[in-house]
């Protein structure tokens, strides 16, 4: 399903409203006067706050992720962070308050996306040193070695984005379509990012694995 996400007001490609808030309650003047009330400490205003874009939220996450826990956690991080930043008046442009959230629910999910990566590729690095039930010392020291070459090389690419569209294709195994999206990358373009991250990492890993040998080519 194709989203234009406007927390509060979310509509799917053909048009239909997936929230009950009418017209006037998100109207820019009705949303300025509730990040007011909540600043004054209104504990109704902050309930209306979720009332109002809990369901947009809980769309975007869930497109995200399918585990419930998650979602419930993220669902939460959002609007505990939403009403400190509101309450500290860092909602500088109440109007804006949709796109707040919603970056803010994004952000959330980018953000355990990276470390669930990041200890999904660890136990794959410790489960490729334990394939061998009964290695030799010296199989031992190189597949350590091979690891150690592994986590530095992807660390020390440049582009944050070669690093994502690598751990989530080839490590998580995350679906094309999925990536694709959350990216915002055509097909097309995104063969194109794949290819040239895979090229980075591979000239990356040579000059690295040339360094650890110390033998130039």
């Amino acid at each position: 399903m194709v989203c234009s996400v406007l927390l509060g007001r979310i509509h799917t490609a053909g048009g239909m409203e997936l929230t009950s808030s009418s017209r006037e309650a998100t109207s820019p003047e009705a949303t300025s006067e509730l990040v007011r009330k909540i600043q004054a400490g209104d504990p109704a205003a902050e309930s209306e706050l979720i009332s109002r874009y809990g369901r947009g939220v809980t769309i975007l996450i869930r497109r995200a992720s399918s585990d419930t826990s998650a979602v419930d956690d993220l669902f939460q991080q959002t609007f505990q962070i939403a009403l400190e930043k509101i309450r500290g008046g860092d909602v500088r442009e109440p109007e804006r308050l949709s796109g707040f959230i919603c970056s803010l629910a994004r952000n959330l999910v980018i953000d355990q996306f990276r470390k669930a990566a990041a200890r999904r590729f660890t136990r794959f690095v410790e489960g490729a040193q334990a394939a061998d039930p009964s290695p030799g010392p010296l199989e031992d020291l190189l597949k350590v070695e091979r690891a150690s070459i592994v986590r530095s090389v992807l660390s020390e690419l440049p582009s944050e984005r070669d690093r994502e569209i690598l751990f989530r294709f080839y490590i998580a195994e995350d679906e094309k379509d999925s990536i694709c999206r959350d990216l915002v990358l055509t097909s097309l373009h995104f063969n194109r990012v794949l290819f040239r991250a895979r090229e980075r990492y591979r000239e990356l890993y040579e000059e690295t694995t040339r360094r650890k040998v110390g033998k130039p080519r």
